[in-house]
């Protein structure tokens, strides 16, 4: 048995959120990926899934092994790409798209840095809330948040990213501090692109997502416009970490019901094909995995 037996299988099943779905994304049976990760488990003598007849969630064992192992097949895969990729060059047009404010924020300068390094190559970057249908619309990389629906493209995770339900103390103050998923019914909200929030419920029931609809006196679809308003004592906020970090280590705003974050929000780098990928695409990724990963807010 190798060392690696069971561990691209968990990682498939933790970021998918069920078995099938991993088989999808792995190419192989469901029950591949079952008897792997029971056999992972067997390995380690611990419980790394609590199984329900609808989903699955991580055990606390789980979400502790989950970034290391993360980590190593990044690494190995790093390292076989590097050999396969000696002599590529990237060259010719890479079309790309991505969420207009962390384009504008996070991608758009790594991609230009990209440029920089590699004249052959040429880029048209659609920055946009909408999703766009990647083979209809020609798009050869797509940068995405939160869960990844089962599309049938391929998706490697290159950021992490973690949503922050947040308010100011002095809202706090004046309302109280939410204890429980039921208690935010009972708060005023200040309200981004999306229309209902997401929470993991795992501790309260078997592990099933908690859907909350806002409602409150401010919406924009700027994260920037958003935080603004939470800082003035609007409302409760749901913000990704690298628009809160600084004020909630500063005080200014206090992270609530941090054991109900939903998981799998990363950042994604999703691609059509799963066969041979363009030097291009592969090289494009490398580098925003690893300019992502030296910025202050990932750190």
């Amino acid at each position: 048995m190798s060392g690696w037996d069971g561990i691209d299988e968990f990682v498939a099943v933790a970021e998918t959120g069920g078995f099938s779905s991993a088989a999808e994304r792995l190419r192989v049976s469901s029950s591949r990926v079952s008897r792997q990760v029971a056999r992972l488990e067997d390995r380690l003598k611990a419980r790394l899934f609590y199984r329900t007849t609808r989903r699955v969630a991580l055990t606390e064992a789980g979400r502790l092994l989950l970034e290391r192992f993360r980590g190593l097949a990044e690494d190995r895969d790093e390292a076989l790409r590097a050999v396969g990729e000696r002599d590529d060059v990237p060259r010719g047009l890479l079309r790309m798209t991505c969420p207009t404010a962390y384009g504008d924020l996070f991608i758009v300068p790594l991609v230009n840095d990209f440029l920089e390094r590699h004249s052959e190559l040429r880029v048209e970057m659609t920055l946009s809330n909408h999703m766009l249908d990647l083979v209809r619309d020609g798009v050869d990389l797509a940068i995405r948040l939160g869960r990844m629906a089962d599309s049938g493209q391929v998706a490697t995770r290159v950021a992490p990213r973690i949503l922050h339900l947040c308010a100011s103390p002095a809202y706090l103050a004046r309302r109280g501090s939410p204890l429980s998923l039921g208690d935010l019914a009972n708060h005023d909200c200040v309200i981004g692109t999306s229309d209902v929030w997401t929470f993991d419920d795992r501790r309260e029931t078997s592990g099933a997502d908690w859907h909350f609809r806002p409602r409150g006196r401010f919406r924009c679809n700027s994260g920037h416009a958003v935080l603004d308003a939470a800082l003035r004592g609007f409302g409760l906020c749901q913000l990704p970490d690298y628009y809160v970090r600084e004020p909630i280590r500063e005080g200014r705003l206090v992270s609530l019901l941090p054991d109900h974050r939903p998981p799998n929000t990363e950042v994604w780098a999703v691609y059509p094909q799963a066969g041979h990928v363009p030097a291009k695409v592969r090289m494009m990724i490398r580098h925003l995995r690893q300019g992502l990963a030296n910025r202050p807010e990932y750190r």
